[in-house]
């Protein structure tokens, strides 16, 4: 009796650590730039529940899906952009979820002769600028949905972003600040918070927010690969609910969306707050909208196929339909 007692209390104490393992808590790596929009993303780890969540911030969007595609995240804040050159490429790429759209200011040098809003007098300085043979120089940070924001409204208006400017690529927005003082070019297309920054420290003058072309005020995209999907499928969708949860959170909150960009970029209260006044909390997932960014970008000549098939077959919308209880159809499908 002892004997089959013992026997008994061994076979139960191997099992148990099985089972404690099996109930384990998965865990997913989520990575998101340091930009005003991207900041909220901090928040999701106290806002998500049967899922261990760690949000990693980064310097640039590029930054984020280079840790995605090499593994070392599992699910990553990128924008829309980064979708479309992602699976041009070939990449393994699914996209989740939207996050924040918006964000992107057009600034002119301070001595220019350029209004506000106004095209035709930015077009009169290109031309005169090529008249006098100097290149008009304009930057964005290439990559990034300020990048592609820029070179819609510039050919929509007729400006040859290859030929009647010339560009300069200025990956950390963190440093556009610095380009425009040293007056090292004349135009730049920056994300806020840096763009609201370079505004307040007088480094150059509003011009236009660039969201007339196919992109519109697109930006943010959340993305995982499919491996991530196939092993850990509830985390994906904890995680998902997590973003919902704090995009409504900074839809109703301004202060608190002003009180974590400060958290996460360092920059002052007036900054984030002008920054916030540019952003626009959204999950939904435009599919259309999508689908035409890619067009755009091919005749830009930024991606070298036609990625429509495929920009529509890797959005998966199962994740949000079950976080928010909408149909795909409402979720931007």
């Amino acid at each position: 009796m002892f004997r089959s007692m013992a026997k008994f209390m061994l076979a139960l104490a191997a099992i148990v650590p099985l089972a404690s393992h099996a109930q384990e808590t998965p865990s997913i790596k989520l990575g998101y730039a340091k930009c005003a929009h991207c900041t909220p993303l901090s928040l999701t780890p106290q806002h998500a529940a049967n899922v261990k969540l760690e949000a990693i911030g980064f310097n640039t969007g590029n930054d984020v899906l280079t840790a995605l595609l090499a593994k070392s995240i599992d699910v990553a804040q990128v924008t829309y952009l980064h979708y479309a050159s992602a699976l041009d490429k070939g990449f393994d790429l699914i996209a989740i979820s939207g996050q924040v759209n918006g964000g992107s200011q057009m600034l002119v040098a301070n001595d220019l002769p350029i209004k506000e809003n106004d095209w035709a007098s930015l077009k009169k300085v290109i031309a005169d600028y090529k008249a006098a043979g100097k290149p008009f120089r304009v930057a964005a940070s290439r990559g990034n949905a300020q990048d592609i924001h820029m070179r819609g409204a510039f050919a929509k208006q007729g400006i040859d972003v290859n030929r009647d400017v010339q560009f300069i690529n200025i990956p950390n927005p963190s440093d556009h600040v610095q380009a425009l003082r040293r007056g090292e070019v004349e135009l730049i297309c920056s994300v806020d918070p840096f763009a609201t920054q370079i505004r307040q420290l007088n480094a150059a003058r509003f011009f236009a927010y660039p969201y007339d072309q196919a992109a519109g005020k697109l930006t943010n995209l959340i993305v995982t690969r499919s491996d991530v999907i196939a092993s850990k499928p509830k985390a994906v969708e904890e995680t998902v609910r997590s973003i919902v949860k704090v995009n409504a959170l900074m839809a109703a909150d301004k202060p608190l969306f002003v009180e974590t960009i400060q958290k996460v970029t360092g920059l002052d209260k007036a900054i984030a707050a002008g920054a916030v006044e540019n952003l626009y909390p959204d999950y939904k997932m435009y599919r259309s909208s999508a689908v035409a960014l890619g067009a755009m970008m091919r005749d830009l000549k930024y991606i070298q196929s036609d990625v429509s098939a495929a920009i529509e077959k890797n959005m998966d919308y199962r994740f949000l339909e079950a976080a928010t209880g909408k149909s795909k159809s409402a979720l931007g499908y």
